[in-house]
C-alpha cells in the first residue's frame, strides 16, 4: 500500500504504444478522488505532448472498480463476495485437476499490453516454467503479431530499429495502414509542426482506404482497395528497379534473397498495380519517384497492416523497400511499426505470446530453453518444447473441451476478439474462466466464474517500453482499491502455493525487474544495465542498455554502421545466421474473405480518437463520451443510394457471423465498396454496437494475428422498410 504523494507523480501514459510521459498531481481536497493530468516536459518520448485520453486518464482511476474477489459456480447465477484465500482454493483445485485430467496443454493464460513487463514476466514463469504450458498469450496477438513476426523474419529479431528523432530527420514518411493522427495523435503532431514549420522539408505520403485527419495532411493520398497493401509494395519495387535506385552495395553486402524479389517485382506492373489497388498510376510513379529521391525514408504502420492475413509478408514488403535502397540503421531511415498498447513491447522482452520466451527467445530453440530454465531455477525440460496456443487456438481448444481454465488478465476479449458469437459459445465449454480486471462489469466477466480485483497501472510500480524502446519506470502514485492486488503478486502467490516457493519469493517488482534484466545480458533486446534505481533516479532510457551503459547512453537506432546489436560477430549487421537479412518475394494473395454478390462490401474497423479499446476508461470521462457519443457506420453516398441508406438513420451491418445496428454517416471520405465501424463499443454500453461479431478469425499463417481490418458485409435499412409496415 502507498499513500498519495504531496508532489506530482511521473509515469508513462497507459494508453497507446507512443508512451507519453505524464505528470499527475494529487486531489486537490480531501474526498476529491480526482488525479489531474498534464505531459512530462522532460520525457525524451514525449516532450510535454499528451493527447485528450492522457490528459483526462486521471479521471478514470476510482469510476467502476473491482474492490474484492468474486465468484460463481455457474454463470446464471449473480457473483458473491470471497475472500482471496478462497480465491487461491479455486484456482489451485481447477490447476491440479486439470494437469491430472489433460495435462498442462489444459491451462491456458491471455494477457495484455496493459500489463507492466514485471506482471508479463511473472505470468510467463508461472505458466511456463512451473507449470509446463505454452499457453501464454496477449491481446498482442490481435496488435502488433505480425510486426513480430516480420522483423524476425526480416532481420533475424523482433525490434523496431528506429526512434522517434527519426520523425525530426526523414524527408519522406510513408504511412501506411495507421490513421497515426487519431491512433497515436502525439506523434502525429510531431510531424505536422515540422510541416508548418517548413512544408518543403517534409513529405508525407498516407495510404488508406479511407481520408482521415492523417491523410489531410498528406502530400499523396493512396486510397487503395483494401487488401492491395502488398501489391502497391511490391509496384513500388517495380519501378525502383526500373529507375536503377537499388543500392546495390548495401544489397550485395548486407541482404540475402534479391534475385528471387527482383523476378517478383518484375511482374508487377504499373499498369497491374493500378487496376488491381484502384490507385491511378501516376501516384504510384510519383511515391516511387520520392522514395528513390529521398535521403531518409521513414515508414510507419500499425493495425491497418498488421491485422490481415497477410500481415507479416506486407511487413516483409515494407521492409523489402528499405533494404534495397539502404533506409535502414541511420538517421531518418527505416521500417517502423507503431505499437497499439502501452508495453506490447516490453511483452515482446518478457516472452509475451505462446511461441516466445523473455530476452526475444523462442520456445523451439532448445538453447533458449535451457537457458531460461536455469535461470528461473527449473529443471531440464520443465519448457514445453512446442509453442504454445496463440489466442483463437484457445478459443479453438475450448470449442473442443480441451482447456480446463483459461484465465484472462487486463484486457477484454468479448469485445475485442473476431467472430464474437462463437468465442461466447466455445468459453461456455471451460470449466473455469478466470478473469483478472481492474474494472467491474466488463463484457468478459459475464462468461466469467472467478474475478479478481486487479491493481492498474497508478496503483502497482514496475516499467512498460514503448515503440522507440524506450524504458520508463511508472511508480505507484495512490492505493489500489479495496483488495485489488498487483497482477505480478497473484501470479507470484500461485506460483508459492503451487510449490515454487524459491522460485516466485519476490520482495518487490524491483527484484522481479531485476531477475528479467539479467535474463536478458548478450540478446538484441538487452536491458540489463538497467534497473528500478536507476529508471527512478535518471528517467526514461532507450535499449540495448547493457550494463555498464552510462544513463542517456542507451543506442537509438538498431543495425547500423557503429553497433549493429549486442554480441555481434566481425561483420554482422543484422542477427541472422550470417549477419545479412532476409528480402523475402511473398505473393500478394488478398482478402481472407473477398465482398460477393451476398456480401458485396468490404467492412473495415479502428479507432476513435478519444476512445480507448472497449471503453474500459474512457466510457467513465464525460468530455470523450461527448465528442464520440455512438458508433457511426462510414458509407460512400454511392454505396449509401445503392443499399437505401438515408444520412443519420439507422441500418443494419451482417457479414455471414452475425448482425449490428449503427447510425449512418454518408461521406465521401470513404472509398466506394468500403464501409467502416469503430471497434469499442461493446454489448454492456448504451450504444451496443459489437463490430468484432461481424469479424472472421482467418489470419496470417506467420504470425497467427486475426484480419480484423476486413470482412465481407451487407448493409441494409433498419427497422427493415418491410417490418414497419
Amino acid at each position: 500500500m502507498v499513500s498519495a504523494p504531496a508532489a506530482a507523480a511521473l509515469a508513462q501514459c497507459p494508453y497507446c504504444g507512443v508512451g507519453c510521459g505524464l505528470e499527475l498531481k494529487p486531489p486537490a481536497a480531501a474526498g476529491d478522488p480526482h488525479w489531474t493530468t498534464r505531459g512530462d516536459r522532460l520525457h525524451p518520448s514525449s516532450l510535454g505532448q499528451v493527447c485528450v485520453k492522457g490528459a483526462t486518464v486521471g479521471e478514470t482511476l476510482h469510476h467502476n472498480r473491482l474492490t474484492t474477489p468474486l465468484w460463481r459456480e455457474r454463470r446464471d447465477q449473480p457473483f458473491q463476495p470471497i475472500s482471496w484465500e478462497a480465491a487461491f482454493e479455486q484456482l489451485l483445485t481447477q490447476i491440479r485437476r486439470t494437469l491430472a485430467d489433460q495435462g498442462p496443454a489444459g491451462l491456458a493464460i491471455y494477457g495484455s499490453g496493459q500489463f507492466l513487463t514485471e506482471d508479463y514476466y511473472v505470468a510467463n514463469k508461472l505458466l511456463k516454467g512451473a507449470l509446463g504450458s505454452n499457453n501464454f498469450d496477449a491481446n498482442s496477438r490481435l496488435c502488433m503479431s505480425s510486426a513480430v513476426a516480420g522483423y524476425a523474419r526480416s532481420l533475424g529479431s523482433d525490434g523496431p530499429p528506429c526512434c522517434y528523432d527519426d520523425l525530426d530527420a526523414a524527408d519522406l514518411v510513408v504511412l501506411i495502414g495507421t490513421n497515426t493522427a487519431e491512433c497515436h495523435p502525439v506523434l502525429f503532431q510531431r510531424l505536422l509542426k515540422r510541416k508548418r514549420k517548413d512544408r518543403q522539408a517534409l513529405r508525407l505520403v498516407v495510404v488508406d482506404p479511407r481520408a482521415t485527419a492523417t491523410s489531410d495532411a498528406a502530400d499523396l493520398h493512396l486510397a487503395l482497395r483494401p487488401g492491395t497493401d502488398l501489391v502497391l509494395l511490391h509496384g513500388v519495387g517495380h519501378l525502383l528497379l526500373q529507375a536503377a535506385a537499388i543500392n546495390q552495395g548495401f544489397v550485395a553486402a548486407h541482404t540475402q534473397g534479391f534475385a528471387e524479389l527482383a523476378a517478383l517485382w518484375q511482374v508487377w506492373t504499373p499498369q497491374r498495380v493500378s487496376d488491381l489497388c484502384g490507385i491511378s498510376e501516376a501516384d504510384l510513379h510519383q511515391l516511387a519517384q520520392w522514395w528513390a529521391g529521398s535521403a531518409g525514408v521513414l515508414s510507419l504502420w500499425s493495425m491497418g497492416v498488421n491485422q490481415s492475413s497477410e500481415g507479416t509478408a506486407t511487413v516483409a514488403g515494407i521492409i523489402n523497400l528499405h533494404l534495397v535502397t539502404g533506409q535502414i540503421g541511420r538517421k531518418g531511415a527505416g521500417p517502423f511499426s507503431l505499437t497499439g498498447q502501452p508495453n506490447a513491447m516490453g511483452g515482446r522482452e518478457a516472452g509475451g505470446l505462446a511461441q516466445l520466451l523473455p530476452g526475444y527467445r523462442v520456445v523451439a530453440n532448445a538453447e533458449h530453453r535451457a537457458e531460461v530454465e536455469r535461470h528461473w531455477g527449473f529443471a531440464p525440460g520443465s519448457i514445453a518444447a512446442e509453442p504454445g496456443l496463440a489466442v483463437w487456438q484457445q478459443i479453438e481448444a475450448m470449442e473442443r473441451g480441451d482447456l480446463g481454465l483459461w484465465w484472462v488478465a487486463a484486457t477484454n476479449p468479448l469485445v475485442s476478439m473476431p467472430s464474437l458469437d462463437r468465442v461466447r459459445a466455445a468459453v461456455a465449454n471451460c470449466p473455469l474462466v478466470v478473469l483478472s480486471e481492474a474494472y467491474a462489469d466488463t463484457e468478459t466477466a459475464e462468461v466469467a466464474h472467478l474475478v479478481l480485483p486487479a491493481a492498474q497501472w497508478s496503483e502497482k510500480s514496475g516499467v512498460m517500453t514503448n515503440s522507440e524502446r524506450r524504458v520508463t519506470l511508472c511508480a505507484a502514485f495512490r492505493d489500489p482499491p479495496g483488495e485489488a492486488r498487483a497482477d505480478w503478486a497473484i501470479f507470484a502467490e500461485l506460483g508459492r502455493r503451487l510449490g515454487f516457493v524459491d522460485q516466485f519469493s519476490y520482495g518487490s517488482a524491483a527484484e522481479v525487474y531485476a531477475e528479467f534484466t539479467a535474463l536478458t545480458a548478450g540478446r538484441v533486446c538487452e536491458v540489463s544495465g538497467l534497473s528500478h534505481d536507476l529508471l527512478a533516479q535518471h528517467g526514461p532510457q532507450q535499449w540495448p542498455f547493457p550494463a555498464g551503459t552510462q544513463p542517456g547512453g542507451g543506442q537509438a537506432r538498431l543495425y547500423g554502421e557503429v553497433c549493429a546489436f549486442p554480441a555481434a560477430p566481425a561483420g554482422h549487421r543484422f542477427p541472422t545466421g550470417n549477419g545479412r537479412a532476409r528480402l523475402w518475394a511473398d505473393l500478394p494473395l488478398g482478402l481472407a474473405e473477398p465482398p460477393c454478390d451476398a456480401y458485396p462490401l468490404v467492412l473495415t474497423v479502428g479507432r476513435y480518437l478519444g476512445h480507448w479499446h472497449t471503453m474500459t476508461r474512457t466510457a467513465h470521462v464525460a468530455r470523450i463520451v461527448k465528442q464520440h457519443p455512438e458508433p457511426l457506420l462510414e458509407v460512400h453516398p454511392t454505396d449509401g443510394e445503392r443499399h437505401g441508406l438515408v444520412d443519420g438513420a439507422m441500418a443494419q451491418v451482417s457479414s455471414r457471423r452475425g448482425s449490428v445496428t449503427a447510425r449512418v454517416q454518408l461521406t465521401d471520405r470513404i472509398r466506394p465498396g468500403t464501409v467502416f465501424l469503430p471497434m469499442h463499443w461493446g454489448a454492456t454500453q448504451a450504444k451496443a454496437c459489437e463490430a468484432n461479431r461481424l469479424m472472421h478469425e482467418l489470419g496470417c499463417p506467420h504470425s497467427k494475428q486475426p484480419e480484423l481490418k476486413a470482412a465481407a458485409v451487407w448493409v441494409a435499412p433498419w427497422p427493415r422498410p418491410e417490418a414497419s409496415t
